[in-house]
């Protein structure tokens, strides 16, 4: 329900590392700064919105632990994530992002696309 893609690394020198990933997504995307500590998420998708089948974010800095149950089955996980990586969250997986550290994340979508396929339940 919850699968976790390493980004490639192209290179590195004193500067620091560059890394790639390719995605077919467009438009608005959003960027979340997250203290350690806070919790983000906390809801799951139908896939009712292209954006959210699956949704995709990156954690561009910072480690993070992202727990998921399937609302379906009641299968449940749990998986430390660190930067950079791309987290997929596939649909009826409700999900919370915990900021082991400081975290950036960048979320591809914009909030409009999930206005209508977020769905809210208590774990």
């Amino acid at each position: 329900m919850v699968d976790i893609i390493t980004i490639d690394k192209i290179g590195e020198d004193e500067r620091g590392a560059t890394h790639y990933f390719n995605t077919d997504r467009t438009g608005q995307f959003i960027v979340a700064y997250r203290k350690t500590g806070s919790i983000s998420g906390r809801h799951y998708h139908k896939g009712i919105a292209p954006t959210k089948n699956p949704e995709q974010l990156i954690l561009m800095q910072g480690e993070a632990t992202v727990n998921w149950f399937d609302t379906r089955t009641s299968i449940e996980g749990s998986l430390k994530v660190k930067a950079p990586a791309r987290i997929h969250i596939q649909p009826w997986a409700w999900h919370e992002v915990i900021a082991d550290t400081d975290i950036i994340i960048l979320e591809l979508n914009g909030l409009e696309d999930a206005k209508d396929d977020t769905f809210r339940i208590e774990k």
